[in-house]
């Protein structure tokens, strides 16, 4: 299922994620156009020496790429079979674990784990093998390897096998299922993804949480977590990045377009998320919607700013939740709006230097998952907020283990409550507002994306 390739880099770091730091794009004259990313990895990793990163050809630009043997230096893409890869990331990865680990299943109906189920399941092995051998080639004697994340939770026991040599690392970027959820999987499966995870020398998390739901696993199911040490990294955001870059020209110009919008004198409740169904912005929308009913002293004086960027629309459940929170949004829009105030302000082309012009603006940010193994919007808006900013937040958010005890905190399940939290953020003092997100923004930088890498690297090395 991999490309040819028989040369080795002897990397001494290398990093395996579904998706890597480039993206090619293939134009309609065959020329092939390189995107760069960002994030915690890519700077970790510009800081270290004889490194490689593996990673999956996602679309048909990067395996144009592979298959002309373009790339750069410190990147081995995969070209996978188009098919395997769907089934999967789309298939297991996104419509199977993501569910498990998020509590996301209707129960009475779902999860069904048939013969569909194992055949994908089948190409769920078949990918991650696929990157475990790729590792097993690249890695120099004794190299650190970091994997990331539910799409490749075997890849750390099928490289124990291979290269018993190697120091292992694998770190979840999402909550983690507590027992009695995680056991939905059939009992084979559940134990099949637990022995790879532990097949590192050291798993890590988010959140103290979420690494005690990993381990009472492991002692249900495995009866204990064997030689493999538990670590928690709660990932920060990047203070320096967002404050310049949420000054510059195409962020000001959006925050005069949005003001224009919200009109003269009225306050802003944000949010900012992919249409994730984790995400909950239905409910969130609804408690807006109570608010104006509740509170009718709100209406005219305040504007709901969301963006739902669409994500996974390539699954049918994804396309139905962001139609679902198009209408509900409309809905609010004719049962309230009047010729001079639109109650909400929707946006779902994905923007960065709007999204930045919103937290700048936002009186009260709204983040209120059903489940989040962290969510960094909690964390950003304080950081970049001009005039301080109440966070009303989930108690099922990663970030509430730092952030709860300054935000505003809600049962994600409570339209009511969380209609109150917004009362509440709304007529907040100003002082008492400019006191919090301080506090909010220390705390949210603590573990900025650089550093938080780095220590991942430093503790698997001592290991």
């Amino acid at each position: 299922m991999v490309t040819e390739h028989t040369s080795s880099s002897n990397a001494q770091v290398l990093v395996a994620s579904n998706r890597g730091p480039i993206t090619y794009t293939l134009g309609e004259d065959g020329t092939l156009d390189a995107k760069r990313g960002g994030g915690g990895l890519v700077s970790g990793l510009s800081s270290v020496d004889d490194k490689l990163w593996v990673c999956a050809a996602l679309g048909d630009g990067d395996r144009e790429a592979v298959r002309r043997g373009v790339g750069e230096p410190g990147v081995r893409m995969l070209d996978m079979d188009a098919e395997v890869h769907a089934d999967a990331y789309n298939g297991i990865a996104n419509s199977v674990l993501w569910f498990v680990h998020h509590l996301l299943y209707q129960t009475p109906v779902e999860p069904v784990f048939d013969t569909e189920f194992r055949r994908q399941w089948a190409a769920y092995e078949t990918y991650n093998r696929a990157f475990a051998e790729a590792l097993a080639q690249e890695a120099g004697p004794g190299a650190a390897v970091l994997v990331q994340d539910y799409h490749l939770a075997l890849v750390p026991g099928m490289l124990r096998e291979l290269r018993p040599d190697l120091r292992i690392g694998h770190f979840s970027h999402t909550p983690w299922a507590p027992v009695d959820y995680f056991r939905l999987l059939p009992d084979d499966i559940a134990e099949q993804l637990l022995r790879g995870i532990l097949g590192a020398d050291r798993a890590a998390f988010l959140t103290r949480r979420w690494a005690d739901a990993f381990i009472g696993c492991c002692t249900e199911i495995l009866g204990g977590t064997g030689r493999t040490r538990i670590g928690v990294h709660g990932l920060g955001a990047d203070a320096d990045f967002l404050r310049r870059r949420s000054h510059e020209a195409d962020v000001d110009e959006r925050m005069a377009a949005l003001r224009e919008q919200v009109g003269e004198d009225r306050k802003t409740i944000v949010r900012v998320d992919r249409t994730e169904l984790s995400k909950n912005i239905v409910r969130g929308l609804h408690a807006y919607r109570t608010l104006l009913e509740t509170r009718p002293e709100w209406r005219e004086r305040v504007v709901h700013i969301a963006f739902a960027y669409p994500s996974r629309q390539d699954l049918a459940v994804y396309r139905d939740y962001t139609a679902a929170v198009q209408s509900l949004a409309t809905e609010i829009n004719g049962e309230y709006g009047t010729e001079s105030w639109t109650p909400v302000v929707l946006h779902v082309k994905d923007d960065f230097a709007r999204s930045l012009a919103a937290y700048r603006l936002a009186d009260v940010a709204l983040v209120n998952p059903i489940r989040d193994g962290m969510n960094l919007v909690a964390k950003e808006v304080p950081v970049v907020s001009d005039h301080g900013c109440a966070l009303v937040l989930s108690r099922e958010a990663g970030a509430y283990e730092e952030l709860g005890e300054d935000a505003i905190v809600v049962n994600p399940y409570d339209v009511t409550g969380t209609a109150e939290a917004l009362h509440e953020a709304l007529t907040m003092s100003g002082d008492e507002r400019s006191g919090r997100t301080k506090r909010l923004a220390e705390a949210a930088t603590a573990l900025p994306p650089q550093r938080w890498f780095l220590d991942q690297l430093e503790a698997l090395r001592q290991e």
